[in-house]
């Protein structure tokens, strides 16, 4: 009998999130969350600079620190920054679950469309035989 492991994409830029897990039947992509600038997350409402981009990266890696629990492995998806800025804040227990990251901005791609930059870290889904 084998574990699912729980596999977290969390996809960012500095004005867009969303968190994306693959289904256990099947491995379908679904997005759990979005964020997006009009819901008022800090340095979602202001599309400045760099320091509300920095703001809003930075509430990502607090959105995955408080909800360390729900997830086994965690990949980053985001622009190079984004992800320094990410990694910065996630805590030690994030941190260590970070099995890898993709230097692209596919906050806005659809979840169909991830397969071919996140497909290493999906695992096959194992099925029993019923007899």
């Amino acid at each position: 009998m084998s574990i699912h492991l729980k596999v977290l994409f969390a996809l960012a830029n500095g004005e867009h999130a969303r968190f994306v897990r693959p289904t256990e039947e099947d491995n379908t992509l679904h997005s759990s969350s979005r964020v997006v600038p009009e819901d008022g997350h800090p340095g979602a409402a202001s599309h400045t600079h760099a320091q509300d981009k920095n703001k809003f990266a930075a509430w990502v890696a607090e959105q995955l620190n408080q909800h360390v629990s729900s997830y086994d492995e965690l990949v980053l998806v985001a622009p190079a920054h984004t992800l320094s800025v990410i990694r910065e804040h996630l805590n030690k227990q994030a941190a260590a679950k970070v099995v890898g990251s993709v230097d692209k901005d596919l906050a806005k791609t659809a979840d169909g469309e991830l397969w071919p930059h996140i497909r290493q870290w999906v695992r096959p889904v194992h099925r029993q035989k019923v007899i």
